[in-house]
């Protein structure tokens, strides 16, 4: 069970008495107030923890178990997995009951859709970024080496009373990122010659 506000507003009570009257216990009730987008719910990850293979999870309305198709269809896998139905009493998602053969169907759908929204976003963000490339913005975290730190590394590194800590914290590097990019002898690395490649 669950509802959105803790503050009195919104009650579990028709949620409690629809499971309770298809026979589920009372000590086996759950209930979280928390909206459905949030990843933190005490009551919904106590119920994943108490549930063993052979059962099945009662919930009032699909909703009620998560707001995104994403999460949802990943919260089924993980039960069908552990050998735990999920059955839902009304709403729209009332025709899912993966203890059966047409409840898993259904189930199919939505992974399905859930797949096909997955790739529509992919989708888009690739098209955006080649966009924005078109255009000459390029995305991404900013380098942390430019042609002339790995130029001034190599002059740097070349001379034996070069202090690489030192230098590090005057390129705004870190050894690793340093010796990467550049030989202990001043030379280019091949990190590094790429670096300098770019425009």
């Amino acid at each position: 069970m669950r509802v959105s506000k803790s503050d009195g507003s919104q009650s579990t009570n028709l949620q409690r008495d629809a499971l309770l009257e298809v026979g589920v216990s009372p000590d086996l009730l759950y209930e979280d107030y928390a909206s459905g987008k949030k990843d933190e719910r005490p009551g919904l990850a106590a119920c994943m923890k108490a549930l063993r293979d052979g059962d099945t999870l009662l919930v009032w309305k699909l909703d009620r178990l998560g707001r995104s198709l994403h999460r949802l269809v990943n919260t089924v896998h993980d039960l069908t997995a552990r050998g735990v139905g999920l059955k839902v009493l009304t709403g729209q998602g009332a025709a899912i009951d993966t203890t059966t053969a047409a409840g898993k169907l259904v189930f199919g759908i939505f992974a399905a859709l859930a797949e096909f929204e997955r790739e529509l976003i992919s989708e888009r963000t690739m098209a955006g970024l080649a966009s924005a490339r078109a255009r000459g913005r390029t995305g991404g975290r900013p380098f942390t080496m430019t042609p002339a730190k790995v130029r001034l590394a190599m002059a740097s590194m070349g001379k034996p009373e070069t202090n690489v800590g030192e230098l590090c914290k005057e390129l705004g590097i870190s050894r690793q990122t340093l010796y990467r990019h550049v030989s202990p002898a001043g030379e280019a690395r091949p990190d590094g010659l790429r670096v300098l490649s770019r425009r």
